[in-house]
């Protein structure tokens, strides 16, 4: 690709790693964010949760700003809100400040990131062009959960406001060469279509109590998770019955008639919801069974970030040869078999007894994570690449808190006492969470295998918005 190319992806890989390396340091610093804020548990709960709900909750809503309002438009001014609440939590001197800090941040990471998505696939050609810069990108989004680990041990190490000032610094940079480098584009022609502010409000507040539901169902009580859940699904029923109605809406509900991309988007949920709940689970058995320190865990789970460097090295040959399909099936498989391995853990394991588990688990990350990113979003139309972007974002947040509060429930209702024996007992009673989890994802993933492989692409263009037309050019390889 062309050096302009070039500096276009860096710029969103520097997007997505911010946003990953973002909730990675902070999973690390809560320990400590509470013994200074002076946080009950409950409340610490909400410091990640207010960011799930932000995240999750307005990710349909960021997808569709980008497609009506313009992607680079929506890119840049939510990085820049990200950059001023990022820093704004580090100034917390009280835990509500900081939890309304993490909500603001996440609603500006569903806007920037479906945003940032977008330009990737609507600037290069769908082909081997766009699947490359996709598969990097995917395996950027990772790096930055697993230096993330590190660097906020670290952090931590020093005073845990440098968890959120690190960010600041490192988005001031991504927002400049984002002005220098990211083309801009006019204004999408919207004449006659208005917003959808009736399905903006009923989709938003479906998604934040179904993912509050979710989230908090390990937490409180059967009848609050049930009725949460219950209004929930009354908004998505409204939402449904709006976007029916209008002339423009928000989700054509026409683009989930499209096999791959539903498929695409329930294999994310399920994967989502076995990786993130596989990842809080080693860590709890690390931490509170073995004794390891924040630093010791954050190295010894760094292992899976082998993705970062096999998503744009190996993945683009396997995919090219075998199909986006297979290859995720492929992924979905080694992620079974991790989780597998993993379910006899012992009290007195030895790390490399746990190795060969974390390196499966971050070679399937590599092969499934990326390709399902090109197929939610192959075939769509460019005017609705960003709801496909948003939709699957929105996926892989609600699995993540589907897996995370499934895990911990089990985890819960299985540990009876504080004793070794029965935090083990815990541990691999949940274990079968992730498990199940993947099992169905091979499952979903099967009927991928049914299709026909796509066919080889003419040679790639690749379309770059300039400030007042779009100029179709020729990528160099």
């Amino acid at each position: 690709m062309s050096a302009r190319y070039w500096g276009v992806l860096l710029v969103l890989c520097g997007a997505i790693f911010l946003e990953g390396i973002d909730v990675a340091m902070l999973n690390v610093a809560l320990p400590s964010i509470r013994a200074e804020l002076g946080m009950s548990t409950g409340e610490l709960q909400w410091v990640m949760s207010a960011y799930v709900l932000g995240y999750g909750g307005f990710m349909l809503l960021g997808g569709r700003a980008a497609d009506l309002f313009g992607r680079r438009r929506m890119f840049v001014f939510w990085l820049s809100v990200f950059l001023l609440f990022s820093g704004l939590g580090g100034f917390a001197t009280e835990g509500w400040m900081l939890i309304a800090a993490r909500f603001v941040t996440g609603v500006a990471a569903a806007f920037m990131t479906p945003a940032g998505l977008s330009i990737i696939t609507t600037s290069f050609a769908e082909g081997p062009q766009r699947d490359r810069a996709l598969l990097i990108y995917s395996g950027t989004a990772a790096g930055g959960f697993s230096v993330g680990l590190v660097v906020g041990g670290l952090l931590t190490a020093v005073d845990w406001r440098w968890v959120f000032f690190a960010p600041v610094a490192l988005s001031a940079v991504i927002l400049v060469a984002a002005l220098a480098l990211v083309p801009k584009s006019p204004r999408p022609e919207r004449a006659g279509q208005g917003v959808d502010l009736g399905g903006a409000v009923t989709v938003s507040a479906a998604i934040v109590l179904l993912v509050l539901g979710v989230e908090r169902a390990s937490h409180t009580g059967v009848g609050w998770t049930v009725g949460t859940l219950a209004a929930g699904l009354a908004f998505l029923a409204a939402f449904v019955a709006v976007e029916r109605r209008v002339a423009n809406p928000l989700v054509r509900l026409g683009i989930l008639r499209r096999g791959s991309l539903v498929r695409a988007n329930v294999v994310g949920l399920l994967f989502a919801a076995g990786f993130f709940g596989f990842q809080f689970l080693v860590v709890l058995y690390l931490q509170e069974l073995r004794g390891w320190s924040t630093l010791e865990t954050s190295f010894a789970m760094i292992v899976i970030g082998v993705d970062a460097i096999l998503s744009p090295t190996l993945t683009p040959k396997l995919v090219d040869r075998f199909g986006n399909a297979r290859v995720i099936f492929g992924g979905l498989l080694l992620a079974a078999l991790s989780y597998a391995m993993f379910l006899p853990v012992g009290a007195d394991w030895t790390y490399p007894m746990m190795l060969p588990s974390l390196i499966i688990l971050g070679l399937g990350f590599s092969l499934a994570y990326g390709p399902l990113t090109i197929v939610a979003t192959e075939g769509v139309e460019e005017s609705e690449q960003g709801l496909a972007g948003g939709l699957l974002y929105t996926s892989f947040q609600f699995g993540a808190a589907l897996g995370l509060s499934g895990a911990t429930a089990v985890n819960v209702a299985a540990t009876d006492s504080t004793t070794p024996t029965a935090l083990l007992d815990g541990y691999q009673a949940a274990l079968t969470v992730p498990l199940a989890t993947a099992l169905l994802a091979v499952t979903v993933g099967a009927f991928g295998l049914r299709g026909r492989s796509r066919a080889k692409p003419a040679p790639p263009t690749a379309t770059v918005a300039s400030a007042s037309d779009r100029v179709e050019t020729p990528v160099n390889p």
